[in-house]
């Protein structure tokens, strides 16, 4: 088990690190800026070689990884006839596209792996009602277990999450149910009611519903290329929101900071959907694919977001920010990710003695 989730967190990693760091580096190319090292890890090389100006590297802290970029930190020593080709040479707007392509690359990877799961097929709760809770709007408007919902006011409807939205979406007015049921199909008005539950935060949340439970039956869901690419697309967006929506949240206290976990998480994680099946673990490797983007868009100095936002401020004002106020923001920013594994590492730690 420790070896599995050994390998699985290091393939997970270097795929996660190798799509982020691509984006920085295919860009930096594209707008002709020089690149000297593109590394998997950091600290000392394990191994690496060199194609024309560039070093290839793989570092023994597989943690991370970078590309060093000609003159990338504005004081590095270049030549005249490599100026032009120097990062900080580089418009600010070019400078942008460069830092913004890594977070870009784990969205995008994250919508092609989504599309690939949605193509191959996805397990999904079918429209076959399991149970009626009575004195619900459902048990009321004469629904009984065992029924298939075929279709919501003219809407085919082929899944319980189907149902489900068209209900919530509702507002309580009067739907049309089409219903099969023992080999006849007719159809049901029903009207959802407000009913209190948990959303995924664990709040109390009121929402209209049925009344009605799934009956745990499954089928295969699978799209075609083409939907199964614009799904991708919407499961990324959603996937973003939620993983941004939760950093506000454990900003608020709504979650706690004990759920936070690192490496050793990630690792134990990454184990166990291996062991669940390789659509499971690369379902995974999209999720963390997203939670990486979104982390490196935070405007904390030492990651791509801090870099985004002093970029963002020379292309509103036309100039750029103090180089002493940019390092002194850089050694903060990495004090602050400094704290913030440490205290990951503990959670981690705490999580295996208890």
């Amino acid at each position: 088990m420790i070896t599995t989730n050994i390998v699985s967190v290091i393939v997970l990693l270097g795929v996660l690190v190798f799509v982020h760091e691509l984006g920085h580096f295919l860009f930096a190319k594209w707008f002709g800026v020089g690149v000297l090292k593109f590394s998997l890890g950091f600290g000392p090389k394990l191994i690496g070689r060199k194609y024309g100006e560039t070093e290839y590297l793989v570092s023994a802290i597989p943690l991370g990884g970078y590309v060093k970029m000609l003159g990338e930190s504005g004081t590095d020593k270049v030549s005249d006839e490599d100026e032009q080709r120097s990062f900080s040479a580089q418009r600010p707007w070019k400078r942008f596209c460069i830092v913004a392509a890594g977070p870009a690359f784990n969205f995008l990877f994250a919508v092609l792996v989504l599309a690939v799961i949605n193509v191959t097929g996805i397990p999904t709760l079918s429209n076959v009602v399991g149970g009626v809770q009575e004195g619900s709007a459902a048990a009321s408007a004469g629904i009984e277990a065992g029924d298939r919902i075929t279709a919501i006011d003219g809407k085919a409807v082929n899944s319980w999450p189907d149902i489900a939205e068209l209900v919530a979406d509702s507002n309580g007015r009067e739907m049309k149910l089409k219903i099969e049921r023992a080999g006849k199909t007719f159809e049901i008005a029903a009207a959802g009611r407000i009913m209190k539950g948990k959303n995924l935060f664990g709040e109390d949340v009121d929402s209209y519903k049925l009344g009605i439970q799934s009956s745990q039956e499954t089928f295969i869901k699978r799209q075609n290329p083409i939907m199964a690419l614009v799904s991708g697309v919407g499961q990324t967006w959603y996937l973003t929101e939620l993983t941004f929506l939760s950093i506000v949240k454990i900003i608020q206290g709504t979650i706690s900071a004990d759920t936070l976990g690192g490496p050793i998480l990630i690792a134990q994680m990454a184990g166990a959907e291996v062991e669940k099946g390789i659509m499971h673990f690369i379902f995974f490797m999209a999720i963390l694919s997203i939670n990486l983007g979104v982390l490196n868009l935070l405007p904390i100095p030492v990651l791509d977001g801090g870099h985004l936002f002093f970029t963002l401020i020379e292309l509103v004002t036309g100039r750029e920010v103090n180089i002493k106020w940019r390092e002194t923001a850089q050694q903060v920013g990495f004090f602050l990710l400094l704290l913030l594994m440490l205290f990951v590492f503990y959670n981690d730690i705490m999580r295996i003695f208890s």
